[in-house]
């Protein structure tokens, strides 16, 4: 007999939905619109010479899906959720230094400066893409901290078949 499954496995099933299905949102709008992409990573100034540009261009968006891929099927989800994360913070940072800079530069109120930041999803008001990546940075490292048991393909070690030991 199997144990109940928790509430939580249940929130921890929709998040890991909702976090790989954004991933590969975002992923599949960048990818499709590379030369657009290329731009907004260029208008950062953290990277000059053309060939890691074009890397990061061609490279991130099919990352990003597959690490939505991942969270979404299950295989290799905690690994996905992790890297999720090490993919936000740093994001996160970047795209609160450039609305600093935007911010000093035009003497604008900074939750009022908006900008698309090269997430695919068009033009955002600042101070809700650093909410909304705070909360995806949280949600996806609660997916990391500990395993599921929720719809994941391959067997657990619960699951396996105990080997039969002849006398």
């Amino acid at each position: 007999m199997t144990a109940p499954i928790a509430k939580s496995e249940y929130i921890r099933l929709l998040l890991r939905w909702v976090i790989g299905g954004l991933f590969i949102y975002m992923g599949l709008s960048k990818a499709l619109h590379p030369v657009e992409f290329l731009k907004l990573v260029r208008q950062y100034e953290m990277v000059h010479q053309p060939w890691l540009l074009n890397s990061i261009a061609a490279v991130l968006p099919w990352f990003e899906m597959f690490c939505g891929a991942a969270l979404v099927t299950g295989v290799l989800r905690r690994g996905a959720a992790l890297v999720t994360v090490l993919m936000l913070v740093p994001f996160t940072f970047i795209v609160a230094r450039r609305a600093f800079a935007i911010h000093a530069a035009q003497g604008t109120p900074f939750c009022d400066i908006k900008f698309d930041c090269g997430c695919g999803s068009g033009p955002m008001v600042i101070c809700h893409k650093l909410v909304e990546n705070g909360l995806l940075i949280l949600a996806a490292g609660w997916l990391a901290a500990r395993p599921d048991r929720m719809l994941i393909f391959g067997r657990r070690k619960s699951d396996a078949v105990e080997p039969v030991t002849v006398s």
